[in-house]
This record gives C-alpha cells, sequence and structure tokens, in this order.
C-alpha cells in the first residue's frame, strides 16, 4: 500500500492540498530504493525542499523517467481528518482518507526523516505527514523520501512493505 500524509495548517484549501500531493509524486520516484540522496550525506531534508520545482527522476537503469508514484489512500493525524481542503482532495483524487490516531502517528514519528520544531511543539510528532505516511502504510513501511512542504501543506508518501 502507498500512502500520502499530509500535515497543513487550519483552513487550507483543497489547491493547496492537491498541489503538494502532486509534488510528492513528481519529485519522488517510484520506489525506496531510487529517492534522492547526497553522496555523501543524509538524504535531503524538508528545508532544502521547501520552494523547488519538482521534475521527474530520470530512470536509474536509463531510457526515459521514472512514473510518479501511484496512490492507494491519503492519510492525516485524526485531529485534522475533517479539515475540508483534505477531504474534499481525496475525493478529487478518488482515495479514501486515513485518519491516524495521535498515539499511532507518536510511534511512527520515530521513523520520520524530518524533525520539525513547530510541529512537535504543537503536536508531539516530528512530522505530521511522514509519521500519518508510516502509519497508514502499515507495519515495516518506508517513505520515499522526506516530506514536501508547498504553502501551508506538508506532504510525504510512504510504500508498506509488500511494495519494497
Amino acid at each position: 500500500m502507498r500512502v500520502a500524509g499530509i500535515g497543513c495548517r487550519k483552513g487550507v484549501e483543497v489547491g493547496e492540498v492537491l498541489a503538494a500531493v502532486e509534488a510528492c509524486r513528481a519529485y519522488f520516484p517510484d520506489g525506496v530504493e531510487g529517492w534522492p540522496v547526497r553522496p555523501g550525506k543524509e538524504p535531503f531534508g524538508a528545508s532544502s525542499l521547501r520552494g523547488i520545482t519538482p521534475t521527474p527522476h530520470p530512470s536509474p537503469q536509463g531510457g526515459g523517467e521514472v512514473e510518479a508514484p501511484r496512490l492507494d489512500a491519503l492519510a492525516t493525524a485524526a485531529f485534522k481528518a475533517d479539515e475540508p481542503g483534505i477531504v474534499a482532495a481525496a475525493e478529487a483524487l478518488g482515495l479514501s482518507l486515513i485518519p491516524v490516531p495521535h498515539d499511532d502517528l507518536k510511534r511512527a514519528s520515530a521513523g520520520c526523516l524530518t524533525r520539525s520544531g513547530a510541529s512537535l511543539a504543537a503536536t508531539g510528532v516530528a512530522s505530521v505527514s511522514e509519521a500519518a505516511a508510516l502509519a497508514a502504510a502499515g507495519e515495516g513501511s518506508q517513505l520515499l523520501g522526506p516530506r514536501i512542504a508547498t504553502g501551508n501543506v506538508t506532504c510525504a508518501i510512504a510504500q508498506g512493505k509488500d511494495q519494497a
């Protein structure tokens, strides 16, 4: 199962959520093995991705671009699950919306690649979007990369171990 986790400020518009999902899908190739890593360094941090214009990655085998990852569901913190922009985005994409309970977010937080001080202060979770994606994708899931921030929305994609 491949899940896009969403974090946002209150009152975001559906277009903002859809833009974040599409930016994340465009930035990360279809599979954990290929996500961008700077040689000799940790994977890109969220701050280095803020404001980028995503482009598809070339295939590691050559011969074209890697398709953006398909999604099976959107997920967010249970306390955000009634946010109209998120609900409308899930409907527009034809995906179910998985509300992730706070305890599950906290457990999944250990697997987050991003550590947001604002998110930790507000929710006790390193990254709501990353933790929601990981928790909803199931035990043993992995992030395709760190969250992408576009405006007031963050998005991260995780794939379940059945996809790896």
